[in-house]
């Protein structure tokens, strides 16, 4: 198992309304949040986003931190698992213009309306089985995606980013450190399907030997 660190300490942060939001939202709310749509991505915000739209100021910083972090060359591989509509895959490949950068997602909605650079290298696919071979990318990262499978589907998707990964990876995973951070988390959640405490997610990534970075999404 790789180390708990924040690498998305530069990503903007805003004030979460998740008392509103666990006043109001309901499991339609959640089902049609789950089909990864058009209202998911772009509908009202109690289905998602509320309008997933890019901007530099959300991945800039990041993805320099990624290449940083990493030491990343310049003609590294990077997936991305989760790619939504490709904003991060953009910026990486404006830092790092010699880099292989690609997406896969399980939206053919993200896909049709990514930014139109990144279109061709986003693959609409499930994470529990990536269509790469073994030790493929210098970097796979997967942020707020795995945890929306099913237990059994997170394992095989931890095995599968292990797997391509040559040695580097990242992922973030819906989660809390107390009952406090539960509630809040239960509250807020619109898409996960698995999410655990703390400690629970180490022991999943032991037991199934994941040997990359994590952190979490704590809903404060």
């Amino acid at each position: 198992m790789g180390q708990e660190i924040n690498l998305l300490d530069f990503y903007p942060k805003s004030k979460r309304p998740i008392d509103e939001r666990g006043r109001l939202i309901t499991e339609e709310h959640r089902s049609i949040a789950r089909q990864f749509g058009e209202q998911y991505f772009d509908g009202e915000r109690l289905y998602g986003y509320g309008g997933y739209n890019y901007h530099p100021r959300f991945w800039t910083d990041t993805v320099r931190r990624f290449r940083d972090h990493y030491k990343l060359p310049g003609d590294a591989r990077v997936l991305d698992v989760g790619s939504g509509k490709g904003f991060m895959m953009h910026d990486f490949k404006l830092l790092m213009p010699e880099m292989t950068i690609v997406g896969i997602d399980v939206s053919r909605y993200a896909l049709d309306h990514a930014i139109e650079d990144m279109k061709p290298y986003i693959r609409v696919c499930n994470a529990k089985e990536l269509p790469f071979a073994d030790n493929s990318f210098d970097l796979v990262i997967s942020i707020n995606t795995v945890h929306n499978l099913p237990l059994e589907e997170c394992r095989q998707a931890l095995h599968e980013i292990e797997r391509v990964s040559r040695k580097n990876a990242f992922v973030t995973m819906d989660a809390w450190r107390n009952d406090y951070e539960r509630e809040r988390l239960l509250k807020w959640n619109l898409t996960a399907l698995t999410y655990m405490h703390v400690d629970e997610w180490k022991k999943l990534f032991s037991e199934i030997g994941y040997t990359g970075d994590y952190y979490w999404f704590i809903a404060e």
